[in-house]
């Protein structure tokens, strides 16, 4: 068994504060962390993608739409669906991001 503690997991390689926390064949998890003012840009994945969100709140960006996200929601987004998060409050806003390869 591997634990890994969210100190010292790999840091994605994008512009954001995020840490991938598991990788592998059925998964990958990664936490991100939104500041206040963070945005995440619109972008895809080729893979189905859960989220919960932990701590706070962020704005989900999608192509028809944005939706406020509180914490302990949960929900999926299917492959190839542009989306992007943006946080507007006064507070961080913690997420996990459960990638579902085929």
């Amino acid at each position: 068994m591997k634990i890994t503690a969210l100190s010292d997991a790999p840091v994605v390689p994008f512009n954001i504060d995020g840490k991938i926390m598991f990788s592998g064949s059925r998964a990958e998890i990664v936490h991100l962390t939104l500041a206040p003012g963070d945005k995440l840009e619109m972008h895809d994945n080729p893979v189905d993608v859960v989220f919960y969100m932990l701590q706070g709140s962020s704005f989900l960006l999608l192509g028809e739409g944005e939706k406020e996200i509180t914490a302990d929601s949960c929900f999926e987004i299917r492959s190839g669906i542009l989306r992007g998060w943006e946080n507007r409050g006064r507070e961080k806003s913690r997420l996990l991001v459960i990638k579902l390869p085929d």
